[in-house]
């Protein structure tokens, strides 16, 4: 039976809404912090703590792997057909490391292209993916996640589920070694299973200035209801840091060797995770 929202939870979603409604319309990049919103963290607080513990209900292991200070940088796979999996870990690091430290999610550009998620994405902490923002934010202190996959994992097919795309060209490695930051290799088993992808559409989707539409065994088949995610247990694992290699600004092999170190030690923490798991909603 799903667990059912209560009234705090519709008014995180009223938040929602109004933050929509209210949008100016302006570059998130030119506002302080880049358009993050604490207030408005707050206020969508209730439906992030409902989707971290009633209904993903959500294990986070290895956070003393992230520093309790200064920059660094967390790389995760990235799956779930939509990114609930930036929020989650984002929401749950917030809420149980010690210092309450927020990754700040680097975001698809087209994201910020929609009047409807750009106002929730940017307030949330998310940040139009580029190495000037992510340099920014690092230099500021902050934690920075990146999901390297991007859109081929979080868009990839259920029966390619917890196959590991291509960690990019390395842009991630030459970001940390530029800024001296560690990088935090980020395992998340669970999101592959909340939309289970059986197809694309695109051509539909260019229209909507979106990369496509996802088929999936309830949408666009039952609707709007298609979109609920379902109710599967995650588990997130933060892993030992990595310490980018100096010679990556100029060095292409070594950038994409350390890409793939990176890239080793998530798909080896998610073969661990997935050892352990007997059910996809019970864990």
């Amino acid at each position: 039976m799903l667990p059912v929202p209560d009234a705090r939870v519709l008014g995180a979603l009223k938040a929602v809404y109004e933050a929509i409604r209210t949008s100016d319309g302006e570059d998130p990049s030119t506002k302080p912090d880049l358009g993050f919103d604490p207030h408005f963290f707050e206020q969508v607080t209730p439906l992030l703590d409902f989707l971290w513990e009633r209904y993903f209900r959500v294990r986070l292991s290895g956070l003393e792997n992230l520093p309790d200070s200064g920059p660094a940088l967390m790389v995760s796979n990235h799956s779930g057909g939509l990114p609930y999996d930036g929020m989650m870990l984002a929401y749950g690091v917030r809420k149980l490391h010690p210092q309450h430290r927020l990754p700040r999610p680097l975001v698809a550009n087209f994201a910020f292209r929609s009047r409807v998620m750009r106002p929730v994405v940017a307030r949330f902490g998310g940040v139009r993916a580029s190495m000037e923002n992510a340099t920014r934010l690092l230099e500021e202190g902050q934690v920075v996640s990146v999901f390297p996959e991007g859109l081929r994992g979080v868009g990839k097919l259920y029966r390619e589920r917890y196959r590991l795309t291509r960690f990019g060209r390395g842009g991630f490695v030459r970001l940390a070694a530029a800024a001296g930051v560690p990088i935090i290799p980020t395992a998340i088993v669970g999101a592959e299973e909340i939309h289970p992808v059986i197809g694309k559409l695109t051509a539909p989707a260019r229209w909507l200035g979106l990369p496509y539409i996802p088929i999936t065994p309830t949408f666009p088949f039952l609707g709007p209801l298609g979109l609920l995610p379902l109710p599967t247990k995650w588990h997130i694992q933060v892993g030992k840091p990595i310490v980018a290699p100096t010679m990556a600004l100029d060095d292409t092999s070594a950038v994409l060797e350390a890409a793939e170190q990176v890239r080793g030690q998530v798909d080896t923490m998610i073969a661990e995770m997935l050892l352990e798991r007997r059910s996809i909603f019970f864990g």
